[in-house]
């Protein structure tokens, strides 16, 4: 499994949005898209809201990509 961390600057980032400022698609559109197929979970559970607020210290994983949000 491959890990990521983002850095992230704020209080919160989008998840769509989080999806591709990590490089797991090409814009936050393909983001949307891929959230609504159940393919990325949060801390463990099925995220299906696509701007779902996520902060520092949750965990993003879709496939075999995990992404560990920080604060910078």
């Amino acid at each position: 499994m491959q890990t990521v961390e983002f850095d992230l600057e704020g209080e919160y980032v989008e998840l769509n949005q989080l999806l591709k400022l990590a490089g797991l698609c090409d814009s936050g559109g393909a983001g949307k898209q891929i959230v609504a197929s159940g393919a990325v979970s949060v801390d463990g559970n099925v995220e299906l809201r696509k701007t779902a607020k996520i902060r520092a210290g949750q965990v993003v994983r879709l496939d075999d990509v995990e992404i560990r949000v920080v604060q910078r």
